[in-house]
């Protein structure tokens, strides 16, 4: 089933502008890189698709004895013709497997204007430690991220819930009826080949068996740039208990109650962390832009995605009944959801995100995420269900120089008119959950 990504857009304009160097694509493991650009490659005149994994593929480019020759024999081997006339794609997928490929990467926009070059690989971040001239400035990044509810949505072909979701401010007499299309997303998770699984067969046991097998696959790929033994079971742990610390403050020393120091967490982490499969959210102690995330403090961890986390903590079959995904699992899945739709909104790698500490006193106060908006920074609370005393978004608004703020939540839409605890009014956002990736257009709505 080929569903359409939010990414196309990204590069029907990367392909039509004058200035597009070759591409980096970025994505951990089976989030549908190849796919996409197997039929990004259909819009082109000639489409050459080389796989550095298997042999023959590889033995094309291993020697590279010069750009020329290598080109000459890419097109030769595909039986076209290296045509100016023609606009061409060449694509080499897993590229990690040949790194050398990335350093040649700086010739290919000026010797071949007319051919296009992607290349990707799921375990990218490892080939890039292995060249010695990463060629800055001659290429161009990109990140696919698993689906999104709206892309989710796309695959199970519900178009009229994607027309009302585009349609901002949303009506609330449609909000009941999405959150149970929401609770499914959350349920299945956005890994595509599990996704289109789900949509053909509709078998949960389907899909745990297909969630089981692709774990296991993450932790052999990343097992296989390990330094020793001792890395190798450091890796599996954090695999393993990862999905049990989301929502937490997490300390490397002894990570996930292990006899592992800080260092052994730290290297295994950083393995999987270039693998695309979680990431470390770090506070800030700023209400202004930019942030500057504080590295020294405990971070928050963020999986890949929602599904993965469903399999490894047995939550497929709560979730078939939950009403409110605060209720399940003490919110854990609200915050990893949440993240996961905005982080999805962006294409560009390397946007860091982060999350607001004060403290002081003895007294801590946290917000779960702060948002860059224009010239603002917007505080965003997420666990915080239908009600609650928003005592940590209060010292946030006492401190920041504007009156805009968010709660992301298992109810309606609405804007509520509140007083922090040192008298500064300021506007609350009550935005319902799904509506977490279109929260740009909200916010724009919002303080407009």
């Amino acid at each position: 089933m080929l569903i359409n990504r939010n990414i196309e857009k990204y590069l029907i304009q990367w392909k039509s502008s004058a200035s597009s160097l070759p591409l980096i694509l970025r994505g951990a493991r089976q989030v549908g890189k190849t796919t996409l650009i197997n039929e990004f490659g259909k819009s082109y005149d000639q489409y050459l698709y080389f796989n550095l994994e298997k042999t023959p593929d590889a033995g094309l480019i291993k020697q590279l004895p010069d750009v020329h020759t290598t080109v000459q024999l890419l097109f030769l081997s595909r039986g076209f013709q290296n045509n100016p006339n023609a606009r061409t794609l060449i694509f080499f997928d897993e590229v990690q497997e040949q790194p050398q490929v990335i350093e040649s990467l700086r010739y290919f926009k000026e010797d071949f204007p007319h051919i296009d070059i992607v290349v990707a690989g799921s375990l990218l971040e490892f080939g890039l430690n292995k060249i010695s001239r990463v060629p800055v400035g001659r290429v161009e990044y990109a990140e696919l991220h698993p689906f999104n509810f709206r892309e989710f949505l796309l695959g199970r072909g519900n178009k009229a819930a994607i027309e009302i979701l585009d349609t901002v401010p949303i009506q609330n007499e449609f909000v009941p009826v999405l959150y149970p299309m929401f609770h499914e997303f959350a349920l299945i998770g956005g890994m595509p080949g599990i996704a289109s699984a789900y949509f053909r067969e509709k078998d949960l046991s389907r899909v745990r068996n297909l969630y089981a097998g692709i774990i296991e696959s993450y932790k052999e790929d990343v097992e296989k740039y390990a330094q020793n033994d001792t890395q190798k079971k450091v890796i599996r742990h954090i695999m393993d208990t990862a999905p049990y610390e989301i929502d937490n403050r997490i300390n490397l020393n002894h990570f996930g109650g292990s006899s592992f120091r800080t260092r052994e967490v730290k290297e295994a982490m950083d393995a999987l962390i270039k693998a695309r499969l979680l990431e470390l959210i770090y506070p800030t102690t700023q209400t202004q832009p930019p942030i500057v995330p504080d590295i020294k403090k405990h971070p928050r961890l963020h999986f890949l995605d929602v599904g993965l986390v469903n399999y490894q903590l047995g939550l497929h079959q709560e979730l078939l009944t939950v009403k409110d995904l605060h209720q399940s699992s003490r919110g854990k899945l609200a915050q990893q959801v949440v993240h996961q739709e905005i982080k999805s909104q962006s294409h560009l790698p390397g946007i860091k995100r982060a999350f607001w500490v004060r403290e002081e006193r003895g007294t801590t106060s946290e917000v779960d995420m702060v948002l860059p908006f224009k010239n603002l920074l917007i505080p965003i609370e997420i666990k915080s269900g239908a009600s609650g005393t928003l005592r940590s978004l209060h010292e946030f608004m006492d401190r920041c120089p504007h009156q805009f703020a968010v709660r992301v939540y298992g109810g309606e839409l609405r804007i509520d008119e509140l007083t922090s605890r040192n008298g500064k009014s300021y506007r609350l956002l009550n935005l319902p959950y799904f509506l977490s990736g279109w929260i740009e257009q909200y916010l724009g709505w919002f303080i407009n």
